[in-house]
């Protein structure tokens, strides 16, 4: 087992990572920007490295400045949590030729899932269902439009290096195609140099369902069932819940076999997550795979009594896993509590916490690292707290939801918190029966 882990995030996941070492004792690093030195990863871990200003590129990107913190303090392993590096086949091969354990993919098993078009091919061949569309990149603008031809539209063209919805344009006729297209193709090559399109048959009235996969070296793996991130604003994700209210166990048993397929075609190590479409006649279709912890894993661990983080831990270890597949004993949710003003389209609302108050009682869990006096830097995500509640149906975890909303205090800036305690009570969201595009019919005018 490693000695001393290095944590390369921040934040909340950094906060989550260090209690399992803890209670695995070993020893944490974190790292830090400067605009991050009050943070409580910082307090809490065994040691802290500063590694640059509060510039992404500069700190947590920078891949020399965190390698040269894991040598000094002798770290023989990093963990990536989620978002800026964790996902890196550079990151994760520059780890293993310095001798220190990538907690997380092998460079190969990334750059496999990494590019969506090889990804969406390699799922083919293992039998995973795949939403029809073109076999790799779109050559021109001419055949795109001959296979959206073929399909028949509505269709959809995404950037191959794409992700949060950028690169992304929905086409529901011929006309519109050279302008979807010349917008993907930009703001695509903008956003990750690399301006590669593919096309997809557009599903309608869609559901986003993942399944949380674990699997170690030596070619076992594992699924501990689904996730219902349906609950969406332009594809970031603000609601997850397990189990998810459309699943039936028998779509549930076929769509978990199909997530393992899939994650043994690549030999994948790790926990990661096979994300899923599944339309309004109960079909799937896979749709990408993450190659890392997701932000909502803390459900899965709530319905299912299991430790996500320290399996992740033992797995990079070459602990085998058991192989046994977990399906949900209870009903669990996570709301996203971002430091943004939803009655303004959701408009970032960084600055200095003045009074916190989190909510707590039985089925409440808060995964946050702020406090009362934090100042929110304005410099990455806004995410600040995740509220996590669990119970014996899915009635239940709606109300104490509710209950917990509405006890948990943040002054000073604006959340997400009084979007969340309206979506509790939207008939639409308690019968279940709603897409990834509800909130383009929410009303943010009483919030």
């Amino acid at each position: 087992m490693f000695k001393k882990i290095l944590i390369a995030n921040r934040g909340e996941i950094a906060l989550r990572i260090i209690r399992t070492c803890r209670e695995m004792g070993i020893k944490t690093v974190a790292i830090y920007s400067t605009a991050d030195r009050d943070s409580l990863h910082v307090r809490f871990a065994d040691e802290a490295v500063c590694i640059g200003p509060p510039v992404s590129k500069q700190s947590y990107l920078s891949i020399p400045n965190i390698i040269s913190a894991a040598e000094v303090t002798g770290a023989d392993a990093i963990h990536p949590g989620y978002g800026f590096l964790s996902e890196n086949a550079e990151f994760s091969q520059i780890c293993a030729d310095y001798g220190i354990k990538f907690i997380g993919a092998t460079a190969e098993q990334i750059n496999s899932m990494g590019d969506k078009a090889t990804a969406k091919a390699t799922m083919k061949t293992a039998g995973v269902p795949v939403i029809p569309g073109s076999d790799g990149l779109l050559e021109s603008i001419e055949e795109g439009k001959s296979l959206a031809a073929d399909m028949g539209y509505p269709v959809i063209i995404k950037a191959t290096a794409g992700g949060g919805g950028r690169g992304m344009r929905i086409i529901k006729e011929e006309s519109e195609f050279e302008k979807a297209w010349n917008d993907a193709r930009t703001e695509a090559g903008a956003a990750f140099g690399n301006d590669g399109l593919y096309l997809e048959k557009f599903v309608e009235e869609p559901r986003h369902i993942e399944i949380q996969i674990v699997g170690d070296q030596y070619g076992k793996v594992c699924h501990l069932s689904e996730r219902d991130c349906s609950i969406q604003r332009r594809h970031q994700k603000l609601v997850e819940e397990t189990p998810s209210p459309i699943i039936s166990p028998e779509l549930r048993e076929q769509m978990g076999e199909a997530a393992i397929k899939g994650a043994q075609a690549i030999g994948y190590e790790g926990a990661g997550t096979i994300e899923f479409l599944v339309d309004k006649h109960g079909k799937f279709y896979f749709m990408e795979m993450n190659t890392r912890i997701q932000v909502e894993h803390p459900i899965t661990e709530e319905v299912t009594d299991f430790d996500l983080i320290k399996e992740q831990i033992k797995v990079a270890a070459g602990v085998p896993i058991s192989g046994r597949n977990y399906t949900p004993k209870l009903y669990a949710m996570e709301c996203r509590i971002n430091a943004e003003d939803p009655a303004n389209g959701f408009r970032p609302s960084p600055g200095k916490i003045s009074v916190l108050h989190m909510p707590g009682g039985h089925g409440v869990r808060v995964d946050s690292h702020v406090y009362a006096g934090y100042t929110i830097p304005p410099n990455y995500d806004s995410m600040i707290a995740k509220l996590i509640v669990s119970g014996q149906s899915r009635e239940e975890v709606i109300t104490r939801m509710k209950r917990a909303l509405q006890e948990f205090v943040i002054e000073g800036i604006k959340t997400t918190i009084p979007f969340h305690i309206k979506l509790m009570d939207d008939p639409r969201f308690r019968s279940g029966q709603f897409t990834t595009r509800f909130l383009e019919d929410f009303d943010f005018s009483t919030l």
